[in-house]
């Protein structure tokens, strides 16, 4: 069985690293599996490249100059909708021609155009579909937050400026229910809560929602003796080390601004405490902390699995999440995690187990719980019940099976 993945990186961001690791999970249990990307970021050589790169820069641009127009040249949501109105062709090529199951993942910003997510459906092969977010069955936001339309078909989209019952969120919605009706597509959730989502919006009815989680190698992502990475790192070796990594750090929906009034809250009774930036933009938010911060700036993947190691525990304030690829990581390493209770978080976090759920967008309760792990909680049970869950439930060889078996059904 050869099986064809469709995604817009291999590597940038987290929807493209799950996608490479599940098509490196597949491969190690025997299937023939390549990946088509416009944006490359490895040296696999089953990740092909396409389209030129003046083309997917064009292709960006115009994508994003149509949202630009549509909100009245206001630059706000720029990146929180996605519009598919244009991308590359891939059906012409013959890793699709020879392939028995095309498997798409994010495939946004210049990837694939509706047009021909229309020429995929309509090929006849079978078509998985990982839904990294919200956008396959919403109009055209990654996240809907509080909005229910397209639980409908969209219009009166909040991303939009100058809204209408018939809007542009109305319009890509109802295309894509045009397109979505000449395929027979299994669409999969990372998380039960985007499953759930899913399941409410019309673009899904006639079509089976599974709901599978992203993958791990938790034999790179492991435990290692604490203050061993510490020393490599050049870490100190008598702090609690609160450790937060994103992309890019300084994104708002990441959460910073509650996380730094949970260190402010947290100085109250603690200076014992370090916290440890990875990831870019790291020097923009080190001053915010009312605690000592530290950042260490990009990490590459290879190096994170000491990172997380070096901490005490692992905070991800997020406002906006599915099923994030850190908290997998730092629960693979034995460290606890604590975040909100938003998206498929509470599914990864078993509340006083495996480390802490706190209210959402409650600085005062995410203090609690980083307070709790640190000073409170049986760390070594903590850690145990970490890595016990990811074994079990995350680690890559369990989720290829389940998804050889949609492959087969």
């Amino acid at each position: 069985m050869n099986t064809l993945f469709i995604s817009t990186s291999d590597l940038h961001g987290g929807a493209a690293i799950a996608a490479f690791r599940l098509m490196n999970a597949l491969q190690a249990e025997g299937m023939n599996v390549n990946m088509l990307v416009r944006d490359k970021r490895s040296s696999n050589n089953n990740v092909i490249e396409v389209g030129s790169k003046t083309l997917n820069e064009w292709n960006f641009l115009w994508e994003r100059g149509k949202i630009f127009m549509a909100n009245r040249f206001s630059r706000k949501n720029l990146f929180d909708i996605s519009l598919a109105n244009t991308g590359v062709s891939v059906t012409e090529l013959p890793q699709f021609q020879h392939a028995d199951i095309i498997h798409l993942h994010w495939i946004n910003q210049g990837m694939l155009s509706l047009k021909e997510l229309d020429n995929i459906f309509a090929s006849g092969k079978k078509v998985v579909w990982t839904m990294h977010d919200m956008w396959p069955f919403t109009g055209i936001c990654h996240h809907a937050g509080d909005c229910t339309h397209y639980q409908q078909a969209c219009g009166r989209c909040p991303y939009l400026v100058g809204t209408s019952p018939h809007d542009l969120s109305h319009k890509v919605f109802k295309r894509k229910q045009a397109v979505y009706s000449s395929g027979n597509i299994t669409f999969v959730a990372c998380s039960n809560w985007l499953k759930n989502l899913a399941e409410k919006s019309p673009l899904t009815t006639a079509h089976r929602v599974l709901s599978i989680p992203n993958p791990i190698d938790t034999r790179h992502y492991h435990p290692k003796d604490k203050m061993s990475a510490r020393k490599k790192l050049q870490l100190p070796l008598d702090k609690k080390i609160i450790l937060f990594a994103a992309v890019k750090t300084s994104d708002k929906r990441k959460g910073t601004d509650y996380l730094s009034e949970a260190s402010r809250l947290m100085k109250q009774h603690t200076d014992n405490v370090l916290f440890l930036i990875a990831g870019n933009n790291g020097k923009e938010i080190e001053t915010r902390f009312a605690l000592p911060a530290q950042s260490m700036g990009y990490v590459a993947p290879e190096n994170m699995p000491d990172i997380y190691n070096a901490a005490d525990v692992f905070v991800t304030p997020s406002l906006q999440e599915n099923l994030p690829n850190t908290i997998m990581e730092a629960m693979a390493c034995g460290t606890p995690c604590v975040g909100f209770r938003i998206g498929g978080i509470p599914e990864m976090i078993d509340h006083l187990k495996t480390g802490y759920i706190a209210e959402y967008k409650n600085a005062d309760d995410l203090a609690n719980g980083l307070f709790w792990t640190l000073f409170e909680a049986d760390t070594e049970t903590l850690s145990a019940n970490a890595r016990e869950k990811t074994v079990k439930t995350y680690a890559q060889e369990i989720i290829a099976e389940q998804y050889k078996k949609v492959y087969d059904q």
